[in-house]
């Protein structure tokens, strides 16, 4: 499940490594009997779905090219993703699991007992069929009882075990997830910090963070870990995700790009930006940050 190796047919097929979408799955009702449907059968919420405004690299106000080598691209319908879990203490029966245009990972479509439908991003484990829950921080407190440590559960980082593997984390109680939320990434759970209400969590990147223990997060690791396989195999499968050509600095002449000129290949320069920007190991955090006081030690392992 994941992945899967084309034969090399044409030019285009030698080397593309693409989903095989066996994870695609939607549980509906005909009649009296539940049918289970598979990949191509499988259409989206159509209550949870919105237009979205392709910007395509350029600005609202003037169209001019704000990122380069974007536009084009397949159609597509943004799902709307409950990133926040503030659905307290109300069980939820995941229903399918389906393809996300919009990110990496997939999602997968809850029932909750109440009738509500939301999308969450799917957690590695979590099977068509299950039941998931979360609980507020203020119901914790008032000691209503916990979910179970499973993969698709959400709760504060308080309440969550040292050593838990979890994602879709918050920032700020309240705003939603916004850590771990691409295929295959996880965070780790560490301990409380010596700042009270504070949770010390491990990073995707390794960097080690405080993080206010009223903050929610989800319990298991996000699915389909094997997108990082995955090899387009032709131009023309990156024009469908909306990637144009993109053109090498060094292919230039010198008043197009700082790479550009010189009599055949040249090397020797600073990789530069076309702007003039140092780039590939320039460091441009800039000093006395905010978040600087939240952050333990850095991705290398050295105090910040």
């Amino acid at each position: 499940m994941g992945v899967r190796k084309l034969k090399p047919v044409t030019n285009g097929t030698r080397h593309a490594v693409l989903y095989d979408f066996e994870e695609i799955e939607k549980l509906v009702r005909k009649g009296k009997e539940w049918v289970l449907l598979k990949k191509n059968q499988v259409e989206p919420e159509k209550s949870l779905l919105k237009w979205w405004h392709r910007a395509k690299g350029r600005s609202r106000q003037r169209g001019n090219i704000t990122a380069r080598h974007r536009g084009g691209g397949h159609k597509k319908l943004y799902r709307i993703i409950d990133f926040k879990r503030d659905k307290s203490l109300v069980p939820a029966k995941v229903v399918s699991i389906e393809y996300d245009p919009f990110r990496s990972a997939r999602i997968c479509l809850l029932h909750y007992a109440d009738g509500e439908k939301r999308y969450i991003i799917w957690p590695e484990g979590l099977k068509v069929g299950d039941t998931v829950m979360s609980i507020s921080y203020e119901d914790a407190e008032a000691g209503k009882p916990l979910p179970e440590i499973k993969p698709g559960n959400a709760m504060p980082l308080k309440y969550i075990p040292e050593g838990t593997i979890i994602h879709n984390i918050e920032f700020k109680p309240g705003k939603g997830g916004q850590i771990a939320r691409a295929a295959g990434t996880w965070a780790q759970v560490l301990g409380r910090s010596t700042k009270p209400e504070y949770v010390l969590v491990k990073m995707p990147s390794g960097e080690v963070r405080m993080i206010h223990e009223r903050c929610m997060a989800t319990i298991g690791r996000v699915g389909l870990a094997e997108h990082e396989l995955v090899k387009l195999g032709k131009a023309g499968r990156a024009r469908w995700l909306g990637w144009r050509p993109h053109t090498r600095g060094t292919a230039m002449n010198p008043v197009d790009h700082p790479h550009g000129g010189g009599e055949g290949k040249t090397r020797g320069k600073h990789p530069e930006s076309p702007w003039g920007w140092k780039t590939k190991g320039y460091k441009t955090r800039r000093g006395k940050k905010y978040s600087d006081k939240f952050i333990v030690t850095r991705r290398d392992g050295r105090p910040l």
